[in-house]
């Protein structure tokens, strides 16, 4: 990662986390959270919100916890939303009636 951006060491934790995440899942905020040891998925969000590092830093590979997309660059509907959408399914991950539809593709961490 490089280091002449501005990056908080939070900010850090959660990305070299998120690149943890292999290719064809996903994880959710709460469960990256957790693997960093943070209670707050939303602090999480705000991080990846702020990834300079994409797509290096898979951020499109984290979803909300009831499994559904969540937001994408700072938004939670509209031409980001469709675009981490589409992400996902060119890597074999689809979503039925707005949720993963399967719940095998998540990533937990440490296992």
């Amino acid at each position: 990662m490089k280091r002449d951006l501005h990056v908080t060491d939070f900010q850090r934790r959660v990305y070299e986390a998120a690149k943890r995440i292999p290719r064809g899942k996903v994880t959710t905020y709460k469960l990256l959270a957790a693997a960093i040891g943070c209670g707050s998925s939303r602090a999480v969000g705000q991080a990846l919100r702020r990834n300079p590092f994409a797509p290096a830093v898979p951020c499109h590979r984290v979803i909300r916890t009831d499994l559904t997309l969540g937001g994408f660059s700072g938004k939670v509907r509209g031409a980001n939303i469709v675009r981490k959408k589409k992400l996902l399914e060119e890597e074999g991950i689809r979503f039925s009636g707005g949720r993963l539809a399967d719940a095998g593709q998540v990533h937990r961490f440490g296992r």
